[in-house]
């Protein structure tokens, strides 16, 4: 009879994300990356995370998974009028931020990690939906013929 004291119902779990979904969390994913680097810079260290690799033994021929570092490239640049900057990138591609403008402008690198967390929060708040959703699209049509 302890099943008796619980509340139950019929809800199914989802098998599949909505494509909306699946394009916050890359991005947010990202951006937690680059909040890792420039927490990193900030404290002179280095921020190296690792993937598994597979690789094939040459001499036993056998697959083996290695763990090497990832490479992160920063989206931070100077720009021509010396500020930092910082733009917000999807796959290859810089997103606009709004009206045509592709980064946001810093006065010092102790600002950086505050933007990150800022930009991200507004990644989950889907400010960013219509942004993703272009650079998706263009995406595509490069495939098709």
């Amino acid at each position: 009879m302890t099943l008796a004291n619980l509340k139950l119902t019929t809800a199914k779990k989802a098998t599949q994300l909505s494509a909306v979904v699946q394009r916050r969390t890359k991005l947010v994913k990202r951006l937690a990356e680059q909040i890792e680097l420039a927490k990193a810079a900030q404290n002179g260290s280095t921020y190296a995370p690792t993937k598994l690799r597979s690789i094939t033994d040459a001499e036993t021929g056998e697959r083996k998974h290695v763990a090497v570092a990832k490479r992160v490239k920063s989206w931070t640049f100077n720009a021509d009028n010396g500020k930092l900057c910082v733009s917000v990138r999807y796959g290859a591609r810089v997103l606009d931020l709004g009206k045509g403008k592709t980064a946001v402008e810093l006065v010092s690198t102790k600002e950086l990690v505050a933007t990150l967390e800022t930009i991200s929060a507004a990644v989950n708040a889907g400010e960013l939906d219509a942004a993703m959703e272009a650079a998706s699209t263009k995406l595509r049509s490069a495939f098709t013929k």
